[in-house]
């Protein structure tokens, strides 16, 4: 097999396989889809590719003289994928998300190093592997009884006032669970604010608890926003 052979069937391996990842990321929306890990598998299969035939493109380069290393060739890589990745996670409120999707781009880097180099058992496998975490254990991670948090926000005029135990109690019947609260006096002393941490096992306990704060006339505002994801 001539170079030419083996270049082009590194670079269009290394193709499939970062679109097939991109194509899971691309059905769940994701903001780094079927292009952005194709390019990235394919130019981490590409810069490896200078390494394996280094001596071919500096033949004429005394063999004393510091030829390009394959492991830093790669740490490079890695390291500059980090910040590609870094740009598709995103806060929102107190929860961050994209996480799984950097994760993704980071590895499919890793499976383009692999192609470059020649390895195609490990990088078959590492694609099958990266595909069922991606498409099945989203699945598991929804069906397991975690607990969930949030960060709880409530403020009402001072004057009426809304006693500790009664707000407590209220988050206590939603099967809601709480700490670290917090007391504040905004606008002057008119409003007085509770904030603290609540979890449940159930995400539809938050949103009963809302309803049931909707109702109570003595509240101005609330806010509920989940933390993690």
């Amino acid at each position: 097999m001539n170079e030419y052979t083996v270049i082009l069937s590194r670079l269009l391996i290394a193709a499939v396989a970062g679109g097939i990842i991109g194509l899971e990321r691309s059905y769940h929306g994701r903001p780094a889809g079927l292009r952005t890990h194709t390019l990235v598998c394919v130019s981490s299969s590409l810069l490896m590719l200078l390494t394996v035939f280094q001596w071919e493109l500096l033949s004429q380069v005394p063999l004393d003289t510091l030829r390009v290393d394959p492991t830093r060739m790669a740490q490079g890589i890695m390291t500059g994928i980090g910040f590609l990745g870094a740009g598709v996670i995103m806060k929102e409120n107190l929860t961050v998300r994209g996480l799984t999707t950097a994760a993704s781009v980071w590895i499919t880097a890793a499976i383009g190093i692999i192609i470059g180099m020649g390895f195609f058992a490990a990088a078959g496998t590492a694609t099958v592997i990266t595909l069922l975490v991606l498409s099945s254990l989203g699945w598991l991670e929804r069906k397991l009884r975690s607990r969930r948090y949030a960060t709880l926000m409530v403020r009402f005029k001072r004057e009426v006032g809304l006693p500790k135990a009664e707000l407590t109690s209220l988050i206590s019947k939603h099967d809601i669970s709480y700490y670290s609260p917090s007391y504040h006096l905004e606008e002057e002393g008119a409003v007085f604010q509770y904030s603290m941490t609540i979890n449940t096992q159930n995400t539809d306990n938050f949103h009963t608890l809302a309803e049931s704060l909707t109702r109570m006339d003595q509240i101005i505002e609330f806010s509920i926003m989940p933390t993690g994801d």
